[in-house]
């Protein structure tokens, strides 16, 4: 249980450092393209946001996989 905690502690430390620099980094940015979802369309954002923000979700719902290295016969 306490791995698990520890676990969930660290990926989000580093996920909101991730978002963190992601928005101290974006400041100056100049190209902007909205996202089409299936119902509507987000305002206009930067691409790098887009990416960096996709990338941080992966890695949270990654975070959360299970993995099994015991392989056992």
């Amino acid at each position: 249980m306490f791995l698990i905690f520890k676990k969930l502690i660290l990926s989000t430390l580093f996920n909101f450092s991730l978002f963190l620099l992601l928005i101290i980094g974006i400041q100056n940015s100049n190209q902007k393209s909205k996202v089409d979802l299936l119902i509507n369309e987000t305002i206009k954002l930067p691409v790098g946001f887009i990416i960096g923000v996709s990338f941080i979700t992966g890695s949270v719902f990654g975070s959360f996989m299970p993995v099994n290295l015991n392989h056992k016969k």
